[in-house]
């Protein structure tokens, strides 16, 4: 069989792996090149404790699972840490956090509370500020890194006989016995099956081929689509863990650096006029940086990254074929760095085998059918959504 996957993102080249490692014949096209779109700018928090709907929290439970068996069989530099994460709470925070503590208990998702004491261990080369009143870990989530994660991913596709090109997709056309797909210059490449893992350009490529994929499209100012990250170069620390404060979210990075995350911040926020590394947002996250740096007073060194995020219009995954005829296969989803995994190996296995994988019957792309845009969207940083 031959596949055709649009989008060279984390579900992108997870699908191309698992295909080419079945045997499938796999063109893997991208525009701009690997991992270089949200894929780039994404948190990269494995969890799922955000999670309320239980089909969306199945199905992220088993893509922390499943990252766990892939660290194991995936070669090169390991790209998946199983660090767990903290969560601490200040008074105007502690009741918020303690009712997701339990609605997770109750769930068996792994959650604790720890002293003081045993979060200074768990977080490493961090100050606890001293309004912080309470501590939550979760042992069972971890973080990866996502450029090498992707790159990994992709080195394995191609030597298991995938095949990588860059083009950009102006038409795919859904035939009854084969789709095809058109770039810009005019070539084009007929296949057995596409996967449009094309992230948040998926309503646009999917409109092409007459295949309705409600998303989140605004990109303005403090759209719900718009993320900011930090990338702090100094000063290096021995961050050990996920850690999420009062005001800023911290990950480990390579060498010591440290990735922030400040979900406030992204109101003002406007990606055609990114914030400047000397304007005050810049100032703001370097200051909650700094109010947890342990030792003499350093001021730290921050890249801002501006990033959009691939947002179903419902908040959850869409995966599976435009219709019961169609061959083209929509998969796209907000968590795509816990999932992309699972949905590596589930939509593979769907393909190859015709079978209907259970975890993925909640989120086919035909749930949408004869609804209007305003019965499918919701407010995703209402439902928590929007945090990742």
């Amino acid at each position: 069989m031959k596949v055709i996957i649009i989008g060279a993102g984390v579900l992108g080249v997870s699908v191309a792996r698992q295909l080419a490692v079945a045997g499938e014949d796999v063109l893997l096209l991208e525009q701009r090149g690997a991992g270089t779109g949200t894929t780039a700018t994404t948190f990269a928090w494995i969890n799922s404790s955000r999670k309320p709907d239980p089909d969306y929290h199945r199905l992220n439970l088993a893509g922390m699972e499943e990252h766990a068996r892939l660290a194991e069989r995936l070669p090169g530099t390991p790209s998946y840490f199983p660090s767990g994460a903290l969560q601490w709470a200040d008074a105007a925070n502690e009741e918020r956090l303690a009712v997701n503590v339990e609605r997770l208990r109750s769930l068996g998702y792994p959650a604790r509370w720890v002293t003081r004491d045993e979060a200074t261990r768990i977080a490493g080369d961090l100050r606890i500020p001293a309004a912080v009143s309470s501590f939550a870990h979760f042992p069972g989530e971890g973080y990866v890194l996502p450029d090498l994660f992707v790159n990994s991913l992709l080195t394995d596709a191609e030597q298991h006989g995938a095949t990588y090109a860059l083009g950009e997709v102006v038409a795919i056309d859904d035939g009854p016995g084969e789709v095809a797909v058109t770039l810009a210059g005019g070539a084009v490449h007929r296949g057995d099956r596409v996967v449009l893992a094309a992230g948040r350009w998926t309503e646009r490529l999917a409109a092409r081929a007459g295949i309705d994929v409600p998303m989140v499209t605004d990109t303005g100012r403090g759209a719900q689509t718009v993320g900011l990250l930090g990338y702090a170069r100094s000063p290096a620390l021995d961050l050990r863990c996920v850690i999420h404060s009062p005001g800023l979210n911290l990950r480990p990075a390579a060498a010591g650096h440290t990735v922030l995350q400040a979900l406030d911040l992204n109101a003002d926020v406007d990606p055609a006029d990114p914030p400047s590394v000397d304007g005050e947002i810049a100032s703001t996250l370097a200051r909650r940086f700094s109010a947890l740096l342990t030792g003499p007073s350093r001021t730290p060194r921050i890249d801002l990254r501006v990033g959009l995020r691939s947002l179903p219009a419902d908040g959850h995954t869409v995966a599976g074929y435009a219709s019961a005829r169609s061959r083209v296969y929509c998969l796209v989803s907000h968590s795509g760095i816990t999932l992309a995994p699972v949905l590596g190996r589930l939509v593979a296995a769907e393909m190859t085998t015709d079978q209907e994988q259970d975890l993925l019957r909640p989120f086919r792309p035909t749930r949408f059918a004869g609804l209007r845009r305003s019965e499918v969207e919701v407010d995703q940083h209402a439902t928590g959504l929007g945090d990742q």
